[in-house]
């Protein structure tokens, strides 16, 4: 669900709405641009913001005063079988990333969706984005389920990782049990979820660069019930500091994806730990269960 939020603490004082007015529309088609990476992404512009508000999608807003801080953009989806609201743009400006406001956005979303009728949302968000992984996966209960290569095609980024689009699929089941057990769980909980991982096998193996920064070594098959993979603790400073390691990131989480969604593995969770003082985040796959037969 993008890869612009924080997981920080509460944010106070804002109002949640759709978009109504045409100055809001073209806030939100400045907003897209905000951040180091937001330039690289095709901006959604603003006539078919409108057109989409009007014909059926939503365009939340979330707004200080009059100041558009977050924005989310998705509409109806069909997949053969079952109506869901799919998810093209979410992103909060870079101030408030670290003040919950993806978050609370992302229940306003779920709430709208529901009035609608409608229980389940769909979205992609950047495999090496441990923000986006954080709230769709870890906050919100959101479960990838397919590896999705060069989905935008090549682009015009300024780096080997924003041209090369690979995106995570995921689904959103709005009133699953783990749904509501993720919104719900205290900030304590959610910390504790990473100590767990500790010990867990790793599937993409990373050393320590002269930078300072973890860069990948190796891919290894997953074989053990739970497995952990590990992508960029923060993926700008890898851009700054380690320019030539963002492509290997890029390509070792995709094998190591692949491979893991190849031999029946699924997302469990993402999780954030500490190794002394390195900060480290992860995805952690368990292997699947066939139904009896």
């Amino acid at each position: 669900m993008g890869g612009r939020t924080g997981e920080g603490g509460g944010v106070s004082g804002f109002v949640f709405r759709r978009l109504e007015k045409p100055e809001e529309f073209r806030a939100a088609e400045e907003l897209q641009r905000s951040g180091p990476t937001g330039a690289d992404e095709p901006v959604v512009p603003v006539s078919i913001l409108r057109a989409v508000q009007d014909h059926g999608g939503l365009v939340l807003g979330a707004f200080a005063d009059i100041y558009l801080a977050g924005v989310s953009l998705g509409f109806l989806g069909w997949d053969g079988s079952a109506l869901y609201h799919y998810v093209h743009r979410f992103a909060v400006r870079p101030e408030y990333r670290h003040h919950g406001l993806g978050f609370r956005l992302a229940g306003v979303l779920r709430d709208e969706v529901r009035r609608q009728g409608i229980d389940s949302v769909r979205g992609s968000f950047d495999p090496l984005s441990r923000e986006g992984a954080t709230l769709a996966v870890h906050r919100l209960g959101a479960l990838p389920d397919r590896y999705l290569v060069h989905y935008y095609g090549q682009q015009g980024g300024s780096d080997a990782v924003d041209r090369e689009s690979d995106r995570l699929r995921f689904g959103w089941m709005l009133s699953s049990p783990l749904v509501e057990e993720r919104i719900a769980a205290p900030r304590a909980n959610r910390e504790a979820a990473g100590a767990t991982s500790s010990g867990i096998p790793e599937v993409v193996e990373t050393q320590v660069g002269e930078s300072g920064l973890r860069i990948p070594i190796a891919v290894v098959e997953p074989t053990a019930p739970r497995v952990r993979l590990e992508i960029p603790f923060d993926l700008d400073l890898v851009r700054q500091h380690e320019p030539r390691s963002s492509s290997v990131w890029r390509h070792a989480v995709r094998d190591a994806f692949r491979a893991s969604f190849d031999l029946g593995y699924t997302v469990d969770d993402f999780v954030t730990f500490r190794e002394g003082h390195e900060r480290r985040g992860a995805y952690v796959l368990a292997k699947s269960t066939p139904p009896p037969s």
